[in-house]
């Protein structure tokens, strides 16, 4: 039998920053991943970091090359009704964002567990956690063809929303909250430069849009659209015009169009699983929320999870007290909750969720009483830039 005293289960930036975390301070842990290691570093996904989500990455010893590649924004735009409104992060929260692909941040925190030796098993199946309220818990698994156990102090579930971590909670004690959005997002990533030097939100009559980016070369731009649309439905000609009848004039004729790399429909949803822990296990990340990417929440928030997480671990190893360990599932939902209310907010006023005239003109003035507040404003940059860390309860 294996032994480790944290498995965690998942691969994702979520799994391997807390194992990175928990190498810098002794603490062993095995890493299991149901998909190969290059699928896993290749899936697009967003990139938007919080400041204190780019400490972290920093701490972790996995910054390097965020710091020195990822593009600092000091404010976004949002576009209504022919007008842009610019919101200045830093002036109204004293925070700046970072755009830096998640695909790099999983690639950046694979090449340092790797140098440190780290224990990352890929193509792992059948995986079981056992035993969780006993001494010990065990989590079996099948590698190249063969079954193996691990024994650990202590199980991180970070193996997403579809994963087992979750469904390993009894059904009597979870409870899940959920709302789906009658939208998705049509995400399209380009060899284009972008738009503009920073992100573009755009609430249209047509639907929402979204100008956004990875490099200064490339672009990665979002139209809102039916749940059940297909990508084979939007050749590449009819996105661009779809998205330049989206745009305020002024940014339509500065749109460089080309070739899609990627091209992906993601459904809209909010979801939160209550607790986050059950006796050994403790989830992070996608595995026990959900949020629409509106608020660009979802990484931060699992960069939140695993600080939390990895402060109660260290708290054990190092004195035996369980204080933090017990307080994760509030800790922790105390935030998510809060992010989560952000990002159903920003959502419900940029969307075009129906066909209600009332709704429209309720979006056109909590848009304009935005852009006349400042108090408003400074609400929407503070959630929008990341609420402290340590102002978890």
């Amino acid at each position: 039998m294996l032994r480790t005293q944290v498995a965690i289960i998942g691969g994702g930036p979520a799994g391997l920053l807390l194992s990175q975390l928990l190498h810098q301070q002794g603490i062993t842990s095995i890493v299991l991943e149901r998909r190969p290691r290059d699928y896993v570093e290749a899936r697009i996904r967003a990139g938007l970091l919080e400041q204190q989500c780019v400490d972290l990455l920093v701490h972790a010893g996995a910054g390097e090359r965020l710091q020195r590649e990822g593009l600092v924004h000091g404010g976004f735009g949002i576009a209504w009704q022919g007008r842009t409104q610019r919101i200045d992060l830093q002036a109204l929260a004293g925070r700046s964002v970072t755009v830096y692909g998640q695909t790099e941040i999983q690639r950046d925190l694979g090449l340092e567990r790797v140098r440190s030796n780290g224990d990352l098993r890929y193509e792992v199946n059948d995986v079981a956690l056992e035993a969780l309220t006993e001494r010990l818990a065990r989590v079996s698994f099948t590698q190249d063809g063969v079954r193996r156990e691990l024994a650990c102090d202590f199980i991180a579930g970070c193996d997403g929303f579809h994963g087992v971590a979750r469904r390993s909670i009894p059904a009597q004690i979870l409870r899940s909250y959920e709302r789906v959005y009658p939208c998705a997002w049509l995400g399209v990533l380009a060899e284009v430069p972008p738009l503009s030097d920073e992100l573009l939100y755009v609430h249209h009559a047509r639907g929402f849009a979204l100008c956004s980016m990875r490099s200064r070369t490339r672009s990665r731009y979002y139209l809102q659209c039916a749940p059940d649309e297909r990508v084979e439905q939007w050749p590449d000609e009819r996105f661009w015009d779809e998205l330049r009848a989206r745009l305020p004039a002024t940014h339509a004729t500065r749109l460089v169009t080309g070739a899609a790399i990627d091209k992906s429909i993601v459904p809209l949803r909010s979801f939160v699983a209550e607790p986050m822990q059950y006796g050994a296990l403790y989830l992070a990340g996608d595995a026990a929320h959900i949020v629409p990417p509106t608020g660009a929440k979802g990484l931060n928030l699992a960069a939140a999870d695993v600080r939390v997480l990895h402060r109660g671990l260290v708290e054990f190893y190092r004195s035996g007290r369980r204080t933090l360990l017990d307080e994760y599932s509030t800790r922790a939902l105390a935030r998510v909750w809060k992010a989560t209310r952000f990002s159903w907010w920003f959502t419900t006023l940029m969307h075009r969720l129906d066909d209600d005239p009332f709704t429209r003109r309720l979006q056109h003035a909590e848009l304009a009483y935005m852009a006349g507040s400042a108090a408003a404003a400074r609400a929407l940059a503070e959630n929008y830039a990341g609420l402290d860390f340590d102002a978890d309860l």
